[in-house]
């Protein structure tokens, strides 16, 4: 697990990369005090399937270019509407909007911190 500098600058790049192909409404959320699986969420989401393979592939790409991190796991590559990348200190979720509002991560995770993406 990085410590709590690098995670920030790993979940910065996250963002940037998500940004950069246009991902929506992103969401950071510090999940740390309320679960184990992961200190933070990563929230986008995105007009249509390809778009979601497009936002999760950036953010794999980026993470593995620029600082040679690769998700432990990834999950929902095939249906891409939603697409879980799972780096163990952060959840980066790609959704489909429809996906996005049926799931209601936000609603689910309305204790978790939200952390302003222009702080990062």
């Amino acid at each position: 697990m990085p410590n709590d500098n690098d995670t920030k600058v790993y979940i910065k790049a996250m963002v940037q990369a998500l940004d950069s192909k246009r991902g929506e409404d992103i969401q950071v959320l510090r999940v740390a005090d309320l679960t184990s699986i992961a200190e933070y969420f990563v929230i986008c989401a995105a007009n249509s399937s390809t778009q979601v393979k497009t936002l999760a592939d950036e953010v794999e790409f980026r993470l593995k270019q620029d600082y040679a991190i690769m998700p432990h796991h990834i999950e929902g590559h095939d249906s891409a509407s939603w697409i879980l990348l799972d780096y163990g200190f952060a959840l980066v979720h790609v959704f489909l909007d429809s996906a996005r509002e049926f799931y209601g991560l936000e609603k689910l995770w309305k204790d978790a911190t939200a952390i302003p993406v222009d702080e990062l």
